[in-house]
């Protein structure tokens, strides 16, 4: 396994649409340990696009579950992904390892239904609320060429600068 390099903006590569898989086999397999050793290695992601490492199928892994009492699936990897229905919308603060200096507020649904392959090409349907329901439309965005920054709800009022904390030594 090996951590990969991550794109960020204003990287253009970053607004790539991303393919559908066609093929599950080893070499998916690999590079699905490749993304998932790259989202563990970032300070405190729940989420990872494949196309945050300039590999442009639609790939995304999904883990909330280091959120206390947050209702989660658990670690998915959802490959295909597609959100078949959505409900109700709030704001919320995101941000994003490909975005590392800000974060910002964005409009996204409370609730999804969404259908996925796993990483044998199995399909799987989830209804997934809240915080889950977030991240993985954060992560879909990623797979057409989307980043929060392109939903902010204002970039005049809703766009933050990261703080960035100091040791103490």
């Amino acid at each position: 396994m090996a951590t990969l390099d991550l794109l960020t903006y204003p990287d253009t590569r970053l607004k790539t649409v991303s393919t559908s898989v066609m093929v599950f086999d080893e070499k998916l397999q690999a590079f699905i340990a490749d993304l998932e050793e790259t989202m563990r290695a970032g300070p405190g992601g729940v989420g990872i696009a494949a196309p945050q490492v300039g590999h442009f199928e639609r790939i995304v892994i999904v883990d909330v579950s280091s959120k206390p009492k947050i209702k989660h699936h658990g670690f998915m990897i959802l490959i295909n992904p597609e959100i078949t229905h959505w409900k109700d919308f709030e704001i919320g603060r995101e941000g994003c390892m490909s975005v590392p200096d800000y974060t910002g507020n964005v409009i996204r649904a409370k609730t999804i239904h969404l259908i996925a392959r796993d990483e044998n090409g199995k399909e799987h349907e989830y209804d997934m609320a809240g915080y889950e329901a977030r991240a993985v439309q954060h992560e879909v965005d990623h797979l057409e060429g989307l980043l929060f920054l392109d939903r902010l709800v204002s970039r005049r009022h809703d766009l933050f600068q990261r703080k960035v904390y100091k040791s103490k030594t």
